[in-house]
C-alpha cells in the first residue's frame, strides 16, 4: 500500500513538474513551431497541445502561414483544432478565428518571434514595429492581426509629385477607363485606376493644397487626405508599408515611420499613436475618363512616365482579384444581404456615417437622405462607380438633366466642390468614397447606418 502511494505521489510530482517545464518553455516551443525543422515543429505542436497552452495559438497560426503546408499541414490543423475547439483548414481561416477572439492574449515570446519573422522578410519592417513600437500598450491594433502583404517596404511605390499631362496628351486613356477625379480650387486632376492600382498612393499638391490619395486595392477604397496638419512643420508624405490589417493596407508617413490605417486616417503604431491626429478627408470621384474629360476639359492626367516599369494597360492590374468574389487576405467584415466585395459608397459626417450600396444608384439616381443630424443629397451612377454627396440644406432635390438638380427654388448646378443655386447660393460637397463592403464594415461599421432604400 505504501509503495503504491509512493508511486502515485511520484507520478503526480513528475506530471506537475512536466507541465511546469512546458509552461516555462512555451517560448522555445513557439520558436520551433514557426522556425524549426519539420521534426521540431511537429514535436513542439504536440507539446503545446498536451500542455493546453492557448497563449501559443497566435504562434501556431503564424506557423501555419509559413510552415503549415505540405507534410505538416495536417499537424498544424490538428493542433489548432485541439487548442481552440474549432476547425480551420488553413492560415486564412485561422486568422478569421483570431480576429473574432481578441480575448486570446499571446505568450510574451510571441512579439519577438513575430518581429523576427518580419525581419527575415525585410529588415526595414522593424522601422515600424521594432523596439517599443510593437508594445501592445502602445498600439491601436493587435500585433497578431498584422500580416505581411507579399511585398517589402515600398514594394508598392508611391507616386510623389508625379508627372502630369494635358487631356489632349493623355492619348493612352480610353473612354471607359475609370479615374480618380479630384478638383480643388479649380485645379482638376485625373488619376487613372489602371495606374494607381500599381502604386496605391500619390503625394501631390492640388489647387495649392497638399494631399495624398491612399488607395487600398484589396478593399476597393481610395481615400483623399489633406496632409497638412496643425502643429506639424511640413505636410506628411505617405508610402505603403507592405503590412496589412484585416485585408487593408497599413500606410506609413516618411517623417516618423508611424503606421496608419488607410481607411480611417489615424496612426495605429509608432510615435504618432497618441498624437490625436486624424487626417482630414477631401472629396474624390471615381468616374470614367469620358465623363471626367467632358466635364473638365482643362484637366490634367497622370503621365505614363512614372519612373517605374509596370503594365499600365487597361484591366491589367489585379484583374483576377477584382473579378473574383473572394478576398486575398482574411477579414470578417461583411453581413446584411451584401457580399464582402459588393461596392458601397461610404459617407462620414460630423454626426454620423452611412453606407449606400452602389446598386442603389443603378441607372443614375438622386437620393435625398439624412446622415446623423445632417440632411444630404447624393447623385450617382453605378455604371461608372460614381457617387457625389452634398449638404442639401434641407431641400429635396430631383434630377433635372446632366449636371443639374431641381429643387423648389429652381435648378442647381453640380460641380466637384459645391451645388450652386439659381441665386448663387452654394451647398458644400461632402467627402465620401467607394469601398468594398467588408472594408467599410471592418473599420466604420460599428458607427455606421446602412441605406436599404
Amino acid at each position: 500500500m505504501r509503495r503504491a502511494l509512493t508511486t502515485i505521489i511520484a507520478a503526480a510530482t513528475f506530471t506537475c513538474t512536466s507541465f511546469a517545464a512546458l509552461a516555462a518553455d512555451v517560448g522555445k516551443l513557439s520558436r520551433d513551431v514557426i522556425f524549426g525543422s519539420q521534426t521540431q515543429a511537429r514535436t513542439a505542436l504536440d507539446d503545446l497541445v498536451r500542455g493546453g497552452h492557448r497563449d501559443a495559438i497566435p504562434a501556431v497560426i503564424l506557423g501555419m502561414r509559413y510552415q503549415g503546408r505540405g507534410a505538416l499541414r495536417s499537424d498544424y490543423r490538428a493542433a489548432f483544432e485541439r487548442l481552440t475547439g474549432t476547425r480551420a483548414n488553413d492560415w486564412f481561416e485561422a486568422m478569421l478565428w483570431q480576429e473574432a477572439h481578441p480575448e486570446i492574449r499571446p505568450h510574451p515570446s510571441y512579439r519577438e518571434l513575430k518581429l523576427e519573422s518580419f525581419e527575415r522578410i525585410d529588415p526595414n519592417f522593424l522601422r515600424f514595429l521594432g523596439g517599443d513600437r510593437s508594445d501592445p500598450a502602445k498600439m491601436r491594433i493587435r500585433l497578431e492581426e498584422i500580416s505581411w502583404g507579399g511585398v517589402r517596404v515600398d514594394g508598392i511605390p508611391s507616386l510623389d509629385n508625379p508627372t502630369l499631362v494635358s487631356a489632349a496628351d493623355a492619348s493612352y486613356l480610353i473612354d471607359d477607363d475609370l479615374v480618380f477625379g479630384v478638383e480643388i480650387n479649380g485645379d482638376a486632376r485625373a488619376y487613372p485606376l489602371r495606374i494607381m492600382g500599381w502604386h496605391e498612393m500619390f503625394n501631390d499638391v492640388i489647387g495649392g493644397v497638399p494631399v495624398a490619395l491612399a488607395y487600398c486595392t484589396l478593399c476597393g477604397a481610395g481615400v483623399l487626405y489633406e496632409t497638412t496638419v496643425a502643429g506639424r512643420p511640413e505636410p506628411f508624405v505617405f508610402g505603403s508599408s507592405g503590412f496589412l490589417y484585416r485585408s487593408n493596407k497599413l500606410m506609413f508617413d516618411r517623417q516618423t515611420d508611424s503606421l496608419w490605417n488607410q481607411f480611417t486616417g489615424k496612426a495605429v503604431a509608432g510615435p504618432l499613436v497618441n498624437s490625436g491626429i486624424e487626417l482630414k478627408t477631401r472629396p474624390v470621384t471615381i468616374t470614367s475618363w469620358r465623363e471626367w474629360r467632358t466635364d473638365h476639359p482643362d484637366t490634367k492626367a497622370l503621365s505614363l512616365r512614372t519612373g517605374h516599369r509596370r503594365n499600365y494597360a487597361s484591366g491589367a492590374v489585379y484583374n483576377e482579384y477584382f473579378s473574383s468574389p473572394d478576398l486575398m487576405f482574411p477579414s470578417l467584415g461583411g453581413g446584411r444581404n451584401l457580399t464582402q466585395k459588393d461596392y458601397v459608397f461610404g459617407l462620414r459626417v460630423t454626426a454620423g456615417a452611412k453606407a449606400y450600396p452602389l446598386n442603389a444608384f443603378n441607372g443614375g439616381r438622386v437620393i435625398n437622405d439624412r446622415v446623423g443630424f445632417q440632411n444630404v443629397v447624393l447623385v450617382g451612377d453605378a455604371s461608372t462607380r460614381t457617387v457625389r454627396a452634398y449638404d442639401s440644406g434641407g431641400r429635396q432635390f430631383s434630377a433635372a438633366g446632366r449636371k443639374q438638380l431641381r429643387a423648389n427654388d429652381g435648378v442647381w448646378v453640380i460641380d466637384e466642390e459645391n451645388l450652386t443655386g439659381p441665386g448663387g447660393q452654394r451647398l458644400a460637397r461632402l467627402p465620401g468614397h467607394i469601398a468594398y463592403w467588408f472594408g467599410w464594415q471592418s473599420f466604420v461599421g460599428g458607427e455606421s447606418e446602412f441605406y436599404d432604400g
